[in-house]
């Protein structure tokens, strides 16, 4: 591996669509006010290269939780939006309406497994996830597997529940945290078509 490749990987990564998902706690005696606002924003984001849509629900009508998802294209227009005057504007409009509980950002395969979203891309197809996933778990274990037998001593005689424990303590980080996202990347034109 050439020292430019990881760079190509993040250059690739911040290609990759994001979603963005907040939840916020409204004030529920001013449900118009904030219905007003909400719009507004979502009318603004739409003014902004690379927005794919956003929606907006609440659990039940009484609820004080709403859940609010948006996407762009990718990581640079997502920041434009982020930082820019328009949107500290409105978060300012917004301020004595809601106040904001939890933010998450999704991108390659932690949002596949998500129900569908309006204005949101589909997830591929699960044969495909499949493939990926196998993609990366079968040379990880028979890399395990191989060195675990010739480097750990009796690793052959163990009992199997613990060398599947082992095995899977070990290699589920390593898969989350550095194959999956490295293969999702590296198919998404397959995955995404």
């Amino acid at each position: 591996m050439s020292p430019q490749e990881p760079l190509l990987d993040a250059s690739r990564a911040r290609r990759l669509p994001v979603t963005v998902s907040i939840t916020r706690r409204v004030d529920g005696s001013r449900l118009a006010e904030v219905t007003r606002w909400v719009q507004s924003g979502v009318n603004l984001a739409n003014t902004y290269e690379g927005f794919l849509g956003s929606g907006w629900v609440r659990a039940h009508a009484d609820s004080d939780e709403w859940h609010m998802l948006y996407r762009f294209a990718d990581a640079d227009t997502l920041e434009a939006w982020e930082v820019s005057d328009d949107r500290a504007d409105w978060l300012y409009e917004g301020r004595e309406l809601v106040e904001v509980s939890r933010v998450e950002r999704r991108t390659g395969i932690e949002g596949w497994f998500d129900e569908p979203q309006p204005g949101v891309p589909a997830a591929p197809p699960r044969w495909k996830q499949a493939v990926t996933i196998w993609l990366g778990f079968f040379p990880l274990s028979l890399a395990f597997a191989y060195l675990a037998s010739t480097f750990v001593p009796g690793w052959h005689t163990l009992w199997p529940l613990a060398t599947v424990l082992l095995t899977t303590l070990c290699l589920t980080p390593v898969m989350t945290y550095v194959l999956l996202p490295f293969v999702t990347r590296l198919l998404q034109p397959w995955l995404r078509r």
